[in-house]
């Protein structure tokens, strides 16, 4: 299996031509889901003692597998929130999965980790952060905010010298903030304090302020950490950034911003406003495989003080201790950067560089004036709901979410449109819900997304 021969070289062709084909597909099909019996009767047994051989198998992956997964950069895929990598970052996959790359630690991969660094640099500066600052990619959001919420309580612990080592923690948090922040509480067995949110699902000063003026003593002495969310998965907002920073300054607790989606938006100086006081965090994620044009799986994870998330993280083993020694030479003044240190993890693909590579291709003006594409095209879409007597505005965009109401649909109805829709290969839009009311939304990440491909949809539900 590990010696190249001449069917392992046909196969390389294969491949490659297969990629590069997909790369250049413009658009792709949308495609659609099917059911495990359809798969099974199509694709039929896959894993065999004697192997079907490599262009058998990506036969069937390309005529079976793949139409079975829907294309998350196409146009019309406005659910959840869409994907649309840059050529070059789609080829860079590639070079990465080929070049054998451990990325976990500074000796295995010193090249790598620099570019990646090179990248987090660049978004720790768009934030404002100091010269330190610094983190790893990631997965994705679920486990960048568990990663800086792990090292939150960490220095909160350190910092009390013992005494909350088995207090059991407190955050506080927006209603509209992710689902994953839940999520880490229960995998760290922590509380979490909602602040509720307005109308629009947005944490504000008078609620953050109310909600802190409630909490007693005691709460605020296992209290460790304040989550704001710049730009909400559901609707696109961002919270009120600089009064999170001011309650928790007054707090004395860790500030950690969830730009899983909206923190791109510091690339466009149109919305970089609402930004302010990001700059204050002790810790901030962003995906760039959601609206920064990178392939899946991509959280960039940055740290005011990178030194802080070491110490709460760095695996300790005496087959890792020759990575932990500061190595000190000439041409070398800080200890070397092991990605590994960092997070919740240990072993990892260098996946930051797909990121890093497209940064390098393009440069990072074409970053901002690609976000700002989509922000005109959302702007776009929402006047044309306007302009549409079957729809209604639910919210008004702030980022590139537009939620709108088809009116007098039943939930029934809006999930018949939503299936036919996909079913027939015109768009990928799911309803969702606003309160107890179900609506839809667009996500709009894409720059090859336009104003007509949001005019089809909404002639579609007339």
């Amino acid at each position: 299996m590990h010696r190249p021969d001449a069917a392992s070289e046909a196969l390389t062709d294969a491949v490659v031509r297969y990629a590069v084909d997909r790369v250049r597909m413009m658009p792709p099909p949308l495609d659609h889901p099917l059911s495990p019996d359809e798969l099974r009767e199509r694709a039929g047994r896959t894993i065999t003692p004697e192997g079907l051989g490599g262009l058998e198998a990506l036969r069937v992956f390309g005529d079976v597998l793949a139409p079975a997964c829907l294309s998350v950069d196409h146009p019309r895929y406005l659910s959840f929130v869409p994907a649309a990598p840059t050529e070059a970052s789609i080829l860079f996959d590639l070079v990465v999965g080929a070049s054998s790359i451990y990325g976990g630690s500074w000796l295995e991969a010193s090249g790598a980790v620099y570019a990646e660094n090179e990248a987090l640099r660049w978004l720790a500066d768009l934030a404002g952060f100091p010269p330190a600052a610094g983190g790893v990619f990631v997965s994705g959001g679920t486990a960048g905010n568990l990663s800086a919420l792990l090292a939150a309580r960490w220095r909160w612990r350190e910092r009390a010298g013992g005494r909350h080592d088995r207090t059991r923690g407190l955050m506080l948090t927006s209603g509209g903030a992710h689902s994953s922040v839940a999520q880490a509480a229960r995998a760290m067995d922590a509380d979490v304090v909602s602040v509720p949110a307005d109308p629009r699902g947005k944490l504000t000063r008078s609620a953050l302020d109310a909600t802190v003026a409630r909490l007693d003593d005691d709460e605020r002495e296992r209290l460790f950490a304040v989550i704001a969310t710049s730009g909400t998965t559901n609707a696109g907002v961002v919270d009120d950034l600089a009064a999170a920073a001011d309650a928790a300054a007054d707090l004395g607790v860790w500030l950690h911003v969830d730009g899983a989606y909206g923190g791109a938006g510091l690339t466009a100086s149109s919305i970089r406003h609402l930004y302010d006081g990001i700059e204050r965090a002790d810790s901030f994620i962003v995906d760039p495989h959601k609206w920064l044009f990178a392939p899946y799986d991509s959280c960039a994870l940055v740290y005011r003080d990178p030194a802080v998330a070491r110490r709460a993280h760095t695996q300790h083993a005496e087959y890792l201790d020759v990575l932990h020694t500061e190595h000190e030479h000439a041409s070398q003044n800080a200890f070397d950067w092991n990605p590994s240190d960092y997070a919740h993890h240990l072993s990892r693909r260098a996946r930051g560089l797909p990121f890093w590579f497209s940064l390098a291709t393009y440069g990072t003006e074409a970053y901002g004036e690609a976000v700002e594409a989509t922000l005109r095209t959302t702007h776009a879409g929402a006047e044309l709901v306007r302009a549409a007597e079957h729809l209604e505005l639910v919210v008004e965009p702030e980022l590139t979410i537009v939620m709108f109401r088809r009116l007098g649909w039943t939930a029934a109805d809006y999930q018949r449109w939503s299936d036919a829709q996909l079913r027939d290969g015109e768009s990928f839009v799911t309803p969702s819900a606003w309160g107890d009311e179900t609506v839809l939304r667009w996500c709009i990440v894409n720059p090859e997304t336009t104003p007509d491909d949001l005019a089809a949809i909404i002639d579609s539900l007339r």
